[in-house]
């Protein structure tokens, strides 16, 4: 089943009255359970890309539908609900909330979702034990590793069960250990609760796990391949 259609998308920014060519055309279908990396050179288009995927930027032209919902066709007001809704995030800066606790962290999407307290602190509670931080419930990102902190990030993307989480760069920041540790759970979460996860990277150990890679250059995709034997 497809989670993400992606129709001849083309993505132009006017610098200077110039027009720049982020996307060029892009054709793409994502799978539910797959474990995708997009790669390329810097000004690929791959961080774009994502964006638009992710309804936090509109394509110029083409087609973008997420599950049954063509995303072209709503509000602004709409998109900001959908995106909430269905969509979960990891960002390779973490935006952890600073005056919340982890579990209020992971808790906050969920209670602008307008979730039961109750439901709400258990919910969480599951997810961070998910990615090991049991122990860490209590305590502010100013508390935390950075490794733990996207721990913390990757518990707050699954908290509104969406469809697929998008990565963007999310090791870039990482030591070589958490940055193991979180891929690690990723793959975990992706093979034994069939997550689906497309990753934003220039990160080789990313690359390696991945079962798909999709390589842009130039705003358009020049491989898109299916890997026999990823690193598991």
């Amino acid at each position: 089943m497809s989670v993400i259609q992606i129709a001849q998308v083309y993505k132009i920014y006017d610098a200077d009255k110039i027009p720049v060519k982020a996307l060029n055309g892009i054709d793409l279908n994502i799978l539910a359970g797959e474990f995708t990396a997009i790669v390329g050179p810097s000004g690929s288009g791959k961080t774009t890309l994502l964006n638009i995927i992710g309804g936090l930027d509109r394509p110029s032209a083409g087609h973008v539908q997420i599950g049954e919902v063509d995303v072209d066709a709503l509000s602004d007001g709409r998109l900001i609900d959908f995106r909430r809704d269905h969509i979960g995030f990891v960002f390779q800066s973490y935006n952890l909330i600073p005056v919340l606790t982890a579990l209020e962290n992971v808790e906050f999407v969920m209670l602008l979702q307008k979730r039961g307290r109750q439901e709400r602190r258990q919910r969480a509670i599951e997810l961070l034990k998910a990615v090991g931080l049991e122990d860490k419930m209590g305590k502010r990102p100013s508390e935390l590793s950075g490794g733990q902190q996207q721990r913390v990030a990757v518990a707050r993307a699954l908290a509104s069960k969406p469809a697929f989480i998008l990565a963007d760069e999310p090791t870039a920041n990482l030591d070589s250990a958490a940055a193991s540790n979180l891929l690690d759970i990723m793959a975990k979460l992706n093979r034994e609760e069939g997550i689906t996860f497309v990753f934003s990277t220039h990160d080789q150990r990313v690359i390696d796990r991945a079962r798909r890679v999709v390589t842009l250059v130039d705003g358009a995709i020049a491989s898109d391949m299916i890997k026999s034997d990823p690193v598991v």
